[in-house]
């Protein structure tokens, strides 16, 4: 059964069309892969999905309920758009962690504010909030940082930091994990720690869309890829056909420029 269905995107930035009639749909415990090159929509797809960005056109649909409706008025589409994004758990190119913040509470920060809003919160504070610290104990064990927990972000390496971020992302329970380049801003000798986390939960059966420009990953822990190239969805299916076995020229053309370069 599809955990989310998306229907008729459409993105414009003034007269340029980022996204132009994208549909996908996505299986309960599957991972799907974007890849294209630079400017191809993907992180616009992405944005629109979190709701960080509002489609001209176009449905989002998670687990049976609309989410978004491009068709309905401005003020109808942006009711609640705090529990529309809880759908979602989004994990940025670059960490956006608060400084301020060690380890521990940037994981548990905005379970914390949602917590606030139960009536009987005054009452069962200090329960609540040992609670929700133990959880993200778990959580950061979970990303190899047990250790970490009372770091500050700068006491942290790129690859941890990541780490951090995506134990923030799944601290609050997201159906889907969005993934923007989670490696695009790490030196490579960090970026195999961060694919390690991403494989697990892959293994786990974490529902996952994953924007990236590692092919190779791609390829081992997608169930499925999406090949995107100036706001279209050009090609899509199971990895090995659309990487080792691809039916359109243009998804030709970009994976033989991608190895070229990576040999390069």
């Amino acid at each position: 059964m599809a955990i989310l269905e998306v229907n008729h995107i459409e993105k414009h930035f003034g007269n340029t069309r980022v996204l132009r009639n994208v549909s996908f749909s996505l299986e309960e415990g599957s991972a799907l892969a974007i890849i294209g090159s630079s400017g191809s929509g993907k992180t616009t797809l992405l944005r629109c999905l979190n709701f960080l960005e509002t489609p001209e056109r176009g449905t989002i649909t998670v687990r049976g309920e609309r989410l978004f409706d491009a068709s309905l008025p401005a003020g109808e589409r942006e009711k609640d758009l705090r529990r529309k994004r809880l759908h979602f758990g989004m994990v940025f190119q670059s960490f956006h962690l608060f400084p301020q913040y060690t380890a521990l509470e940037n994981v548990t920060l905005a379970k914390r504010l949602l917590e606030q809003e139960r009536p009987d919160f005054k009452q069962r504070r200090r329960e609540i909030c040992e609670e929700i610290d133990n959880q993200g104990r778990q959580l950061l064990k979970r990303m190899g940082l047990s250790d970490r927990s009372g770091y500050y972000p700068h006491q942290l390496s790129g690859g941890q930091q990541q780490r951090v971020a995506i134990a923030r992302a799944l601290a609050l329970k997201p159906d889907i994990l969005c993934f923007d380049e989670p490696t695009s801003a790490l030196d490579p000798e960090l970026t195999g720690e961060v694919l390690k986390v991403i494989r697990g939960l892959a293994e786990q059966n974490t529902t996952m869309i994953i924007v990236t420009h590692e092919m190779a990953f791609a390829r081992d822990v997608a169930d499925q890829i999406i090949f995107m190239d100036e706001g279209v969805i050009v090609e899509q299916g199971a990895p090995h056909q659309v990487i080792d076995h691809p039916v359109q020229e243009r998804t030709r053309q970009f994976l033989a420029r991608y190895k070229n370069e990576g040999n390069g």
